[in-house]
C-alpha cells in the first residue's frame, strides 16, 4: 500500500476537484482512496508514505503526440543546410535523421526522452515513430525502453511512400505485428495505433492498404494532418480535395484515431472532424517553431471537435505546452481573454478522455478505481488555492520542472527529483556516444 499525501490535491474529478491536505491511497496499480491525509494515514497506518510537503498532488500528465526519435537532433549543427520552410525541415533534418538510426539508437533516443517525461510529470505518451533504416522491430525496441523506464505508451510507426515500396511495406507490417502483440497481451501499460506519416507522402494505393489493415486490426490511426500549407496544396493538386476530406474518404478518421496538428483546416473539414470525432492534437510550440501557422483550435472546439494537446517531440513538458498554447492564441486573436479555458480542456479533459478510452481504464483523474498515475510538484501557493482557482495556479505557478515525484501504475519512478527506475547518468552517457555516431552518419 502506498499513500501520497500532505499536499494540495487536484483530483480532476468534478465532484470533488480539490482537497487541501489531501491524500491518495494506492494498492497495486489502482487508486483505492482519495481523502484527507489524516483519514488515510489512520486507515492505513502501515502504508508507505510519500510526503508532498505542502506541494501539489495531481494526476500524471498525458502527451497525445510525441516523437521519441527526435531526441538525437538536439544540438545538431546543420551548418549551411539550415532549413527555411517546412519542407526543408523534413528533407534536410528529419528524413535524413530517421534513415541513419539503428535499433540501439531507437532505444536510447527513447530512453532519454522517457527520463525527460518522468522528470516533467508526463506519465502516458502517444508516440509516432520513424526509423526508415531499421523499420522492422523498431516499435518493439521502443516498447523495451518504455517497459524499462516504466511509462505507459501507445506506439505507432509512420507509414510513408517517401522511401519506396519495400520500406512502406515494412512500416505496414511493423504496425500490424505490434498492434497484434498488444491485443493478445493483457497489459495496461501499452497499446498500438496504426501510424501514417501525412497525406502528401501517402499515395492512394498505400493509403488504402494501410486504412484497410487498420480496419482489420480494429485499430485507430495516428497521422499528421494538414500541418503545413504544402500538405493542403499537394492534396488539392493531386486529388482535387483538401486533406481531411481525403483522409475521410479512406476511413482514417474515427473516434480512436489521432489527427495531429490540423493547422490548415476549414469549412467542410471542420464539419467532418466534428462528425467523425478523431482527436485533433494541438502542438503549439512545434507549429510556432516550424512556422506553419496557428491551428484554429478555438474555432474547432467551439464547433464541437475534440482537441487534445501534444508536443510533437519539441519538449517533454506538457505544462510548458499549456502555457505556450495560452499565449499563442491570445497573440493570434489579439485578445487577452482568448485561450484561457481551451488549453486546460485539451490537456486535462480531452487527453485524459482519449487515453482512458485507448487503455480501457480511467486515466487523468485521481478517483478510486483509476490507474495510479500520480505526480507531486514543489509549489507552495503564495495566494489562496481552492477549487475555483486551480487553473490560475497551474498556468502561472507550475512547470514541468516543479515535479519532484512521479508515480506510474502504482510504481514510484522518481522521488524527491531522484530517478529510481534506472541509472540516468549511464543512459545519458551512452546516448551521447550514439548521438555522435548518428551525427557522423547523418
Amino acid at each position: 500500500m502506498l499513500l501520497i499525501g500532505n499536499g494540495n490535491l487536484i483530483t480532476r474529478d468534478p465532484k470533488t476537484p480539490f482537497l487541501e491536505n489531501g491524500c491518495v491511497a494506492v494498492k497495486d496499480n489502482k487508486i483505492v482512496g482519495v481523502e484527507l491525509t489524516s483519514h488515510l494515514k489512520a486507515k492505513y497506518p502501515r502504508a508507505t508514505f510519500v510526503d508532498a510537503r505542502g506541494g501539489v498532488i495531481m494526476p500524471g500528465l498525458i502527451n497525445t503526440h510525441m516523437h521519441f526519435y527526435s531526441s538525437f537532433a538536439r544540438g545538431m549543427d546543420l551548418k549551411d543546410q539550415s532549413p527555411q520552410e517546412f519542407n526543408d525541415i523534413l528533407t534536410r533534418l528529419w528524413w535524413r535523421l530517421d534513415k541513419v538510426l539503428t535499433l540501439e539508437d531507437v532505444y536510447y533516443s527513447a530512453a532519454v526522452a522517457l527520463i525527460g517525461c518522468i522528470q516533467n510529470g508526463t506519465t502516458t505518451v502517444f508516440d509516432h515513430h520513424a526509423s526508415t533504416g531499421c523499420v522492422s522491430g523498431s516499435l518493439f525496441k521502443l516498447a523495451d525502453a518504455c517497459r524499462d523506464l516504466g511509462l505507459r505508451t501507445c506506439l505507432s510507426y509512420e507509414v510513408s511512400d517517401r522511401d519506396g515500396e519495400q520500406v512502406a511495406r515494412q512500416g505496414i507490417e511493423e504496425n500490424t505485428e505490434y498492434i497484434r502483440d498488444c491485443q493478445k497481451t493483457e497489459d495496461s501499460m501499452r497499446r498500438g495505433l496504426f501510424g501514417l506519416h501525412a497525406s502528401f507522402t501517402l499515395n492512394d494505393g498505400l493509403l488504402r492498404r494501410s486504412a484497410e489493415r487498420a480496419a482489420e486490426l480494429g485499430a485507430g490511426c495516428h497521422i499528421h494532418t494538414a500541418e503545413a500549407l504544402s500538405d493542403v496544396t499537394d492534396c488539392q493538386k493531386r486529388y482535387n480535395k483538401r486533406v481531411v476530406e481525403r483522409l475521410d474518404d479512406f476511413g482514417v478518421l474515427r473516434p480512436d484515431s489521432i489527427a495531429a496538428h490540423c493547422v490548415h483546416v476549414a469549412g467542410r473539414e471542420m464539419d467532418i472532424l466534428r462528425q467523425k470525432q478523431p482527436l485533433v492534437v494541438h502542438n503549439p510550440e512545434s507549429n510556432m517553431g516550424n512556422a506553419v501557422g496557428c491551428a484554429p483550435v478555438l474555432e474547432l472546439m467551439e464547433k464541437g471537435v475534440r482537441v487534445g494537446m501534444g508536443t510533437d517531440g519539441y519538449t517533454c513538458d506538457m505544462l510548458e505546452s499549456l502555457k505556450v498554447a495560452n499565449l499563442l492564441h491570445k497573440h493570434q486573436q489579439q485578445n487577452a481573454a482568448a485561450g484561457w479555458v481551451e488549453p486546460h480542456t485539451m490537456l486535462f479533459e480531452q487527453n485524459a478522455g482519449f487515453a482512458s478510452a485507448c487503455f480501457g481504464e480511467t486515466l487523468g483523474k485521481l478517483v478510486p478505481g483509476s490507474l495510479a498515475d500520480v505526480i507531486v510538484l514543489d509549489y507552495d501557493p503564495p495566494t489562496p488555492m481552492d477549487a475555483d482557482n486551480i487553473s490560475g495556479h497551474v498556468l502561472f505557478g507550475l512547470s514541468g520542472r516543479s515535479v519532484v515525484t512521479t508515480v506510474v501504475n502504482g510504481k514510484v519512478l522518481m522521488q524527491d527529483r531522484r530517478i529510481l527506475i534506472t541509472d540516468k547518468v549511464e543512459i545519458a552517457s551512452r546516448a551521447r556516444e550514439l548521438a555522435r555516431e548518428v551525427w557522423r552518419r547523418f
